[in-house]
């Protein structure tokens, strides 16, 4: 990519995004295009027409989707299905109509069939059951990787569908209620170190396991994969299959092991309590990510030293 490039980040504010921005900005893009919800309403077709015919950009970055963890997708199946279908229909066709040189389109591990084998290849996409309690959000995503493939089928263009693993990273959502693992834990042993709590209750069983990579990472493979040439993707890619390429660090840990973690990081002194009439989620989805080395990434970030990092953030925005 040119570094005078004009290119849109959807979703900039996200914790996905705003790793974009980092990235981007870090090496030298300048020529960033950027709306706010409240500016551009992804879900409004006749908005993002309009959008793309003035703005005309270069490259797009598809990062924007309504996200959030188990609750959240329990609660609210109809928006998670109905508000991703129309931001991704919206903007991917919008790429082809005005002649977008490359859209990423950015997904989620979760498009993976529920008891697929471990660890997970791109090819296992469709083999099986999804977990029902993320199928809506899962249907929506497996739909625009289709879309991606269909698009560079018959028009000729050069999307790429990436899966991150499960994300962490400045911006995440603390809320108690709808946000992922990682930073409800966070919350939950720094708010029971002030309190002095005796014990903080953890979700499920503590058995499933999972996959963590800082948006940092996340962000570096994504601007690495935009940098390689389209003629060499096509070489490396698996033939007869959608353009997608796994991102993780090709390793996981047990949700109890993860609130160890946090449990020391933080500082917190009390026990740590399972409640297993929560759900579980889907057991394990570990990443195969044999592709992304294969062209030329993998992760940098340890574990502990990311969650150190996301937790200082976390107290400074108190």
């Amino acid at each position: 990519m040119d570094k005078n490039a004009k290119i849109y980040i959807a979703g900039h504010r996200g914790l996905v995004g705003s790793a974009l921005i980092r990235a981007l900005t870090k090496q030298g893009y300048l020529n960033l295009v950027t709306r706010t919800h409240a500016e551009l309403d992804l879900t409004d077709q006749v908005a993002v027409k309009d959008f793309f015919a003035a703005e005309k950009p270069e490259y797009v970055l598809l990062a924007a989707a309504k996200v959030g963890g188990i609750h959240a997708n329990n609660t609210y199946p109809a928006e998670f299905i109905h508000e991703n279908l129309a931001i991704q229909t919206n903007v991917i066709h919008q790429s082809y109509v005005n002649g977008v040189k490359r859209l990423l389109f950015l997904g989620s591990s979760c498009i993976y069939p529920r008891d697929c084998p471990q660890p997970i290849k791109e090819e296992y996409l469709l083999t099986g059951p999804l977990e029902p309690t993320n199928r809506p959000y899962a249907l929506a995503k497996i739909a625009g990787i289709e879309m991606c493939w269909s698009y560079n089928r018959q028009y000729g263009t050069q999307y790429l569908a990436v899966m991150p693993t499960n994300l962490y990273g400045p911006g995440d959502n603390y809320d108690l209620q709808n946000s992922h693992v990682l930073p409800a834990l966070i919350r939950k042993f720094h708010e029971a170190k002030l309190a002095n709590n005796p014990t903080v209750t953890v979700w499920g069983s503590g058995t499933p396991r999972r996959e963590l990579l800082h948006s940092d990472d996340m962000a570096e493979a994504c601007l690495h994969f935009l940098q390689i040439s389209p003629q060499t993707l096509q070489e490396k890619l698996p033939t007869n299959q959608p353009p997608l390429i796994n991102i993780g660090c090709g390793e996981d840990l047990t949700i109890f092991e993860l609130a160890q973690k946090v449990e020391t990081i933080v500082g917190y002194q009390g026990e740590i309590v399972l409640d297993s009439t929560k759900p579980d989620g889907t057991m394990r989805k570990l990443l195969d990510v044999s592709l992304a080395k294969n062209l030329g990434w993998q992760a940098r970030l340890p574990l502990e030293t990311g969650i150190h990092s996301v937790y200082q953030q976390y107290l400074s925005s108190l």
